[in-house]
């Protein structure tokens, strides 16, 4: 989030109606991702193994990945877009979206909320399947999620401030996104106490 705001020169007095938005979003996206999930799970037990191996995956890409510069305006989400409606390159005091040379266009605040929606999906893909790996209960899944994302719109005005100081997070994440794959893909074989965990 910090990168999509400061890729579109998003003003701090505008950030905090972009990331409301945006949180509000993310319940809907990742109770669709939890609802599919449980269902897929209780049919299909195998699942567990493709998300295990999913969460390995991306553990070690994430582990192995080197630093590159993140440019939001080459996704494929901003450029849609683009085709879809006109843009505005101001941020038409906060509008999401506005009246430009007689036509509805949006503005570059509309465009960033579309990235972190995009962007929280593409999370989610980690998120949901790592939580599988704990519990299967649809409740647990989903509230923690949405104590997550309300910490995350808390923490982010913080993070932002000292994230030069999380060095290793990355590390420490894809570490833990490998432990929740084994444990995914062994827990037929092997159970993995709470204290170990």
């Amino acid at each position: 989030i910090f990168l999509i705001f400061a890729s579109f020169k998003v003003p701090k007095k505008f950030q905090h109606r972009i990331l409301f938005w945006g949180i509000m979003g993310a319940p809907v996206m990742r109770g669709l991702f939890i609802i599919i999930g449980t269902a897929l799970i209780s049919r299909f037990h195998w699942l567990f193994y493709i998300f295990g191996a999913f969460l390995i995956y991306s553990g070690l890409a994430l582990f192995f990945k080197k630093d590159e510069d993140f440019d939001p305006h080459d996704g494929w989400i901003v450029k849609f877009i683009h085709r879809l409606v006109p843009v505005s390159r101001d941020d038409q005091g906060g509008r999401f979206i506005v009246r430009h040379k007689g036509k509805v266009a949006v503005t570059i605040l509309f465009v960033t909320l579309a990235v972190i929606e995009f962007t929280d999906v593409v999370f989610a893909f980690d998120s949901i399947p790592a939580i599988f790996g704990i519990t299967t209960d649809p409740f647990i899944v989903f509230t923690s999620n949405i104590f997550a994302i309300l910490g995350l719109r808390s923490l982010y005005f913080i993070i932002a401030k000292v994230h030069d100081s999380f060095a290793y997070l990355s590390v420490g994440l894809a570490i833990i996104l490998v432990f929740i794959g084994v444990k995914m893909l062994v827990q037929d074989f092997f159970h993995i106490s709470l204290l170990a965990s």
